[in-house]
């Protein structure tokens, strides 16, 4: 197991740790291309999507992209100590390794711990984020079983732009963006960019020898991060299309732990794509990509293990126009995992194939979207998924939504050969999941309601000896509500969330709620605009939530309230600034972990 992610690593990516979902409000002029891995006009989806482009990532202020995500709907975080240690996301009730991860296409995620580390990923490199709500392995495979995420970095295509942000804060924070973009010769376009972050951070963990980071260290623990990003591409006169993404981002960790309590680690992406038209209305695409999670893990400056696992994936879509309204989406994935490591595995590699097809119609109101999915992996043999969602617009103003998928989740190779904790006889686990929605329009605002239930089975637990099988269950129940509203100087979003996650498990534990999941969450956010200023407030809060399987630790709920201001100097020059947790209010997402306390942050971007 990565000596970084322990041991957090066993109470943030526990197979028990599920969370809340809530549907978005998608704004109707969005494009979205994760839902079904085709690109889409937002508001004809029928599964709940958030999409978060580039102005609202810098109208929110984050620093990192787990702020970002933090209050996002359907998502929910525990993090290990503050910015840059291990931070676990579940979403819509799914496990942390549930979850798909893509940058740019490309599949992110560590072969040994089945989660991609997205507390290294730099914010100022990204362009949009889509997140998915729901079962998608009938299109993705395994890891989809509670939605996808989908990040993209910023791209090209006009005139030379540069970028530039510098921002500094409390914790001994600061930072620096510089980018790029722009075209070359008649068809051509680029963005490059780096990045710099770095904090003295806070006391990660109050812990003791018995509890917590399982070791007392009150210290200090910083984090720095550097980056770099190139994405280009070329479009032909035959409407053929290339292009090429690379991103890296290097880090230094310290934190609190027994046996290991500082890391070096790499986080790297790299994708190509040649997309042509062979004949009209028949779009092929061939994408092949790499992703590397690296670590080198530390205990007082000493060398410890190594861990370096490789993605190697190759990817042949088809969309295929079969008549108005009618829509073939179909295609091959291949994947390979790879992992070396100083922790001697008795397996090191996999590989897995799979082939999809998904129909998409609209009739007569009625919207359709049929995928099923065969994968076939060297370790589990073959596997079938698949999904149906349908959609139905009662008024002008007012669409029903429903779907039934199933999914499944491939074990990681911690969970199969970790020396002494590892078990090879593991299986997949299985999903299947029901979702009814309704939203609506309003004058200047939207909204939705959503309910939704996920049963899993054969989810990995741990019997005596502490040894994973396939011998839990869970189901969540949930149900949520948005809604935005934008006025001629105001904006107004605000979100509901219920959830009822219970523990179907064997024994004792049956019946009781699942670990860290709060059965209540909302959001309130308003801002305006007046002038050369922006003015902003968030109020979020979350009901308590237990720590443990038998719910004997309990902790609290909590709400915070974050002020952010913004002036534009001219045209080209913005001055903003956070106060984050104004009332200072103390709180924790994972037991005796600690989190930031009241903060000030301020950030100077020049953006022609």
């Amino acid at each position: 197991m990565k000596s970084r992610f322990l041991p957090a690593a066993l109470l943030l990516g526990s197979p028990f740790v599920l969370a809340a979902e809530s549907a978005a409000v998608v704004d109707a002029g969005a494009v979205v291309v994760t839902a079904t891995r085709t690109a889409r006009p937002a508001e004809t989806e029928l599964l709940p999507v958030t999409v978060i482009d580039r102005a609202e990532i810098e109208r929110s202020q984050a620093v990192s992209v787990q702020d970002l995500l933090r209050f996002q709907p359907g998502i929910a975080i525990a993090n290990a100590g503050g910015q840059g240690k291990v931070t676990s996301l579940f979403l819509r009730g799914a496990n942390a390794d549930h979850v798909l991860v893509l940058l740019d296409g490309v599949k992110l995620g560590s072969a040994s711990t089945g989660t991609a580390a997205l507390q290294d990923l730099p914010l100022e490199m990204i362009e949009r984020i889509e997140i998915v709500r729901g079962a998608r392995s009938s299109l993705y495979g395994s890891e989809a079983l509670g939605g996808v995420i989908q990040i993209f970095t910023r791209k090209g295509g006009r005139d030379a732009r540069p970028a530039l942000s510098l921002g500094a804060g409390s914790h001994g924070t600061w930072q620096g963006a510089a980018s790029l973009a722009g075209n070359f010769g008649a068809a051509g376009w680029y963005s490059l960019g780096a990045a710099t972050f770095e904090t003295a951070g806070l006391n990660a963990c109050k812990g003791s020898r018995s509890a917590g980071c399982f070791v007392a260290e009150p210290d200090r623990d910083g984090y720095r991060n550097q980056s770099g990003r190139l994405r280009f591409g070329w479009r032909f006169d035959n409407g053929a299309e290339a292009e090429v993404n690379w991103l890296r981002a290097e880090s230094r960790n310290k934190y609190d732990g027994s046996s290991v309590n500082a890391a070096q680690s790499v986080q790297q992406a790299l994708g190509a794509s040649l997309g042509v038209a062979p004949l009209a209305g028949w779009r092929a695409t061939l994408r092949l990509g790499q992703s590397r999670d690296a670590a080198d893990n530390f205990k007082d400056a000493l060398f410890k293990s190594r861990f370096n696992t490789r993605r190697d994936t190759v990817n042949w879509q088809n969309e295929i126009a079969l008549a108005p309204g009618q829509q073939l989406v179909a295609g091959v994935d291949w994947q390979r995992d790879r992992l070396e490591s100083t922790t001697r595995y008795a397996v090191g590699s996999r590989d897995n194939a799979g082939v999809f097809a998904q129909y998409l119609a609209e009739a007569g109101g009625h919207d359709w979207q049929l995928s099923a999915r065969r994968d076939d992996s060297e370790q589990f043999g073959a596997k079938t998924t698949g999904a149906l969602a349908w959609g139905h617009a009662l008024t002008r103003d007012l669409r029903l939504t429903a779907s039934h998928g199933t999914a499944f989740k491939a074990p990681t190779f911690n969970q199969l050969y970790y020396p002494g904790f590892g078990n090879p006889q593991l299986r997949p686990e299985e999903a299947r999941s029901l979702g009814l929605g309704l939203a609506g329009t309003l004058p200047a605002g939207r909204w939705s309601v959503n309910a939704f239930e996920t049963r899993i089975d054969r989810l990995i637990g741990f019997d005596s000896r502490f040894t994973p099988v396939n011998i839990d269950a869970a189901r969540l129940r949930g149900g949520e509500a948005t809604a935005s509203w934008r006025g001629r100087d105001w904006e107004l979003r605000g979100t509901l969330s219920l959830l009822d996650p219970e523990n179907l498990g064997a024994g004792a534990n049956h019946g009781k709620t699942l670990p860290r999941r709060a059965r209540q969450s909302f959001l309130l956010s308003a801002d305006r605009e007046a002038g050369a200023w922006r003015w902003g407030a968030d109020l979020r809060g979350e009901g308590h939530r237990y720590d443990d399987l038998a719910n004997t630790v309990r902790l609290g709920g909590y709400a915070t309230v974050d002020l952010r201001a913004e002036y534009r100097i001219d045209p080209v020059w913005r001055l903003q600034a956070r106060i984050e947790n104004l009332l200072d209010r103390g709180y924790e997402t994972a037991y005796l972990y600690n989190q930031p306390g009241r903060g000030l942050y301020l950030t100077l971007r020049y953006q022609p």
